[in-house]
């Protein structure tokens, strides 16, 4: 993230990649997974997240550092690659963009017949019966902690000054492609609590009650891998933020 962007400039981009982001992934999940015969899957969702994220880390994320996710400003900044000054803004931004895009995603939705955002779970994510594949409250937890916790890493790793340079928002869509194959299932995968914040407030109070896990699971793993990669890979040379690594 260089210097020369306005406070501006980085919010803009900050809401511009949260709100393709959202819209893509939840996007896909809502409107392409269930077609009969020709659906996309659990595959074709992961992928819409994952190439949401490289696409806008591409585009925008040399204005803002392409965080879009609260998770990863948080853990971005307890690893000291971003000014913790900046958090809560940066946070904001990224639910208003969230719930902006699942806003936009509702009126698409709602021009299908018979269309019902609570009885279809809206993408929203979920534990016991609002999980897809009826997982408990614990096991939710574990995936969202860990799986965000390693999705930190990557993203620790690929822009670390001693990694390849260029690759970083590749290896960082790739992994969250990966994440989503694991853990859909599971929680139908936040790993970010601005993507699970804006399709829940459309899917009913079932997933508003649920919501606070969404946020903590997230938000412990960002902090646990930010306390951790330097103890336990190296610190660079000279710490960047999420995609100074792409511009050489």
């Amino acid at each position: 993230m260089t210097t020369e962007h306005t406070w501006a400039q980085r919010l803009s981009a900050e809401f511009l990649g949260t709100f393709v982001l959202v819209l893509g992934g939840c996007g896909a999940a809502v409107l392409s997974s269930g077609i009969a015969d020709v659906g996309i899957g659990f595959l074709g969702v992961s992928l819409a997240f994952g190439l949401a994220v490289l696409t806008m880390a591409y585009a925008v994320g040399h204005v803002s550092g392409g965080h879009f996710n609260p998770a990863v400003t948080v853990g971005l900044a307890t690893a000291r690659r971003f000014p913790w000054s900046d958090v809560l803004a940066y946070v904001i931004v990224q639910v208003v963009a969230a719930v902006a895009a699942a806003t936009v995603l509702f009126v698409i939705a709602n021009g299908a017949e018979g269309f019902d955002a609570q009885a279809s779970g809206f993408a929203s994510n979920g534990f016991g019966d609002r999980s897809p594949g009826g997982y408990s409250l614990v096991a939710v937890l574990v995936a969202e902690v860990v799986l965000t916790a390693i999705f930190l890493y990557v993203i620790l790793g690929a822009t670390d000054t001693r990694a390849p340079k260029g690759f970083a928002p590749l290896t960082i869509g790739l992994a969250l492609v990966l994440i989503h194959l694991v853990s859909i299932p599971v929680s139908n995968t936040s790993v970010n609590p601005a993507r699970s914040t804006g399709p829940a407030l459309f899917a009913g109070s079932d997933a508003m009650v649920q919501l606070w896990v969404f946020w903590a699971a997230p938000l412990v793993g960002g902090l646990v891998a930010g306390a951790t990669y330097a103890l336990l890979f190296g610190k660079d040379a000279q710490a960047v933020p999420l995609t100074d690594a792409t511009e050489a």
